[in-house]
């Protein structure tokens, strides 16, 4: 055993560094964790969101299609439904458009006005906008609904964030 006496006085100013120390550890990691954690997670699968619409049964008639999804915002978790309305195109191409009209943000029907036939209707302040989603002119919207991504995968179609896009001219 050592015969090296600690006094009082280092005997305390050991132990109030320890303390401090651990202290000053536990104030810092969480810092430490917020910097580093996001870096550490894994990448999603992708942005794209399984809908429950079976390609091989979109037709040429816009239908709309709801589809759900977690929302994730800091640590709360939340469940999502949105919405698309889809349709096969002339050159039979996929289009999938947002029902969120671009005036106000109300939400567009397909074929809902009687005195416009095969447009899509915002009932809020008749905006209309063309099958294909370019806003008629002469009414409220200013700019075409927003199209959404798409991928085909096992059969159903699967939705990325709608992106707006630029006016035909």
């Amino acid at each position: 055993m050592s015969k090296k006496h600690v006094s009082r006085r280092q005997f305390l100013n050991y132990t109030l560094t320890g303390v401090g120390g651990f202290m000053a550890a536990g104030m810092l990691m969480p810092m430490v964790r917020f910097a580093v954690d996001p870096v550490l997670q894994k990448e999603a699968g992708g942005d794209f969101i399984a809908t429950p619409q079976k390609v091989a049964e979109i037709t040429e008639v816009p239908t709309r299609v709801d589809f759900s999804f977690t929302q994730k915002d800091a640590w709360y978790e939340s469940e999502m439904t949105n919405s698309a309305w889809v349709y096969k195109n002339a050159n039979g191409e996929i289009v999938a458009l947002s029902p969120t009209c671009k005036h106000l943000g109300c939400t567009v029907d397909w074929n809902s006005d009687k005195a416009n036939p095969e447009h899509f209707y915002c009932p809020c302040h008749g905006g209309l906008y063309k099958k294909d989603g370019t806003n008629v002119p002469g009414t409220p919207p200013t700019a075409p609904l927003d199209v959404y991504p798409i991928k085909e995968k096992d059969g159903l179609l699967y939705l990325g964030k709608a992106e707006p896009r630029k006016k035909e001219a």
